[in-house]
């Protein structure tokens, strides 16, 4: 059984950085694609960005390109999400998802078989 866990949420001002680690027990995360989702207050969850391990692909939604990076940490075999440029609309509970979704189903958390707890990310103004 694969279990994963996040690290890194808290409370930032507007503008601020936080960076989120995915890790996983059981197993590790180079034998998936990684990818990030949040659950804004009372909406949805949505996918933000991906990675797969091998190969190193990624992908991201087109609402945070330009502020959010993934990548690969080597040594602890996490997937990191680098928040940069905060702004309050990305408060929410971000969650790491392991699986092996084709490029058609990126996006869809049907394609993700282990799921994190998640990590809250509260941004002020």
């Amino acid at each position: 059984q694969v279990q994963l866990e996040e690290s890194g949420g808290g409370l930032v001002q507007t503008g601020g950085s936080l960076t989120l680690s995915c890790v996983a027990s059981g197993s590790t995360l180079t034998s998936y694609t990684t990818a990030w989702f949040r659950q804004p207050p009372g909406k949805e969850r949505e996918f933000v960005a991906s990675l797969r391990w091998s190969g190193g692909n990624t992908y991201s939604s087109d609402a945070v390109k330009g502020r959010f990076s993934i990548s690969k940490d080597y040594a602890r075999r996490a997937v990191v999400l680098q928040i940069n440029n905060l702004r309050p609309e990305d408060t929410a509970v971000y969650y790491c998802a392991a699986g092996r979704p084709i490029a058609s189903t990126m996006k869809s958390m049907s394609a993700y078989y282990y799921w994190g707890q998640g990590t809250q990310v509260t941004v002020s103004s």
